[in-house]
């Protein structure tokens, strides 16, 4: 499986983006998805997770009320749809897969992980 994020740009703060996770097959119809965010000099912060029927979803408490993930089993492709970004929200973002819902915010036990596409947010 393979993880393909994209998306990511320079928005100035209170816009928005929309980050998607494309996997290289019938990935999200079996699996747990999550994005996680990297800033500089900090630790992998998780942000959002859904389950495999796309019915569950989990976010931090940052992105609570911000931020919406979605997913499109047809294009095997999952949302990040940010909104309000703050300077706060500045990092590298990365999508991953875990197989079980129990586990969402467990990055460790993450098995799939996509390259980081970077926001950057402007003040």
């Amino acid at each position: 499986v393979q993880l393909q994020a994209s998306g990511g740009g320079v928005v100035q703060v209170g816009g928005s983006l929309r980050l998607a996770c494309a996997a290289s097959e019938r990935t999200f119809s079996t699996y747990t998805i999550g994005w996680f965010r990297q800033a500089p000099g900090k630790g992998r912060e998780f942000v959002a997770g859904c389950d495999d029927s796309g019915v569950l979803a989990v976010y931090s408490g940052s992105a609570e009320g911000r931020f919406t993930i979605s997913g499109d089993n047809a294009k095997n492709t999952v949302y990040l749809q940010m909104n309000s970004l703050k300077p706060g929200d500045t990092a590298v973002y990365t999508c991953a897969a875990v197989p079980q819902w129990r586990l969402v915010k467990v990055s460790s036990k993450y098995k799939y992980w996509g390259q980081g596409t970077q926001v950057t947010v402007s003040s």
